[in-house]
């Protein structure tokens, strides 16, 4: 995923929750200052070579625990947020954490001292969490990314919340197929900010789908009620 063929979907999105791209961008320079202080280079998505694997792009929801089976059968794991610390206690290893540090910031730490990569995000809303957990980070194992442009060794792959980012970057990173543990849109226990999110992460993963020529097993049944306007038409 390019920055170019993303932005206008971006665009929709700041559109939708009024949020500032201003933020985003100090966000990401940020994030790109305190990483080009460091006495290490950050990761890049080359670091993570999924070709002709399945990955599972594991969620945060309750019936984690119930489709384990779904990572610990898949050739590597992505996991979004809270995700990653589940599946460890459950003996699943994870390939790969992706996080913009609101959740178990301390998981994050502690994998990339033992040498998993972190795909750490930087938006608007979590600057002072970059600026607080980033320098406890062993850097050579920090993924940087943005929603906004990428820039210096920060990288945008795409996608929104920590779930259909983990999507997006296991494509970038070539998997053969992709597997959703852990997911469901349509919980209405969480926060209507966050059931807003989910129903942008149900269209980002329809987009991305249908940019693979793929059917994601998570999306049966959701797609015919998608708000699918925004999304570019390949």
């Amino acid at each position: 995923m390019d920055f170019e063929t993303f932005e206008p979907v971006y665009e929709a999105i700041l559109a939708d929750f009024g949020f500032d791209r201003a933020g985003d961008e100090r966000a990401r320079d940020l994030l790109a200052g305190l990483l080009d202080a460091a006495d290490a280079t950050p990761a890049t998505p080359d670091r993570l070579n999924f070709a002709g694997q399945t990955v599972a792009v594991a969620g945060a929801a309750d019936c984690l625990e119930s489709e384990a089976s779904m990572a610990a059968d898949a050739d590597a794991v992505v996991a979004a947020s809270a995700a990653a610390r589940r599946l460890r206690a459950a003996d699943i290893d994870v390939d790969c954490m992706v996080t913009d540090l609101d959740k178990t910031p301390d998981t994050a730490v502690r994998l990339a001292e033992f040498g998993t990569p972190v795909a750490v995000h930087a938006h608007g809303d979590n600057a002072m969490a970059v600026r607080e957990y980033v320098p406890q980070f062993r850097v050579e194992n920090v993924l940087p990314t943005t929603q906004a442009a990428p820039t210096g060794p920060v990288y945008n792959t795409g996608g929104f919340t920590d779930g259909d980012r983990a999507a997006f970057l296991a494509d970038h990173c070539g998997a053969a197929e992709l597997v959703f543990p852990g997911w469901a849109f349509e919980d209405t226990s969480v926060p209507v900010q966050k059931q807003r999110k989910l129903a942008w992460a149900k269209r980002l993963l329809y987009w991305l789908e249908r940019r693979r020529g793929d059917r994601f097993a998570v999306l049966d049944g959701h797609r015919d009620s998608l708000d699918t306007d925004a999304l570019p038409v390949a």
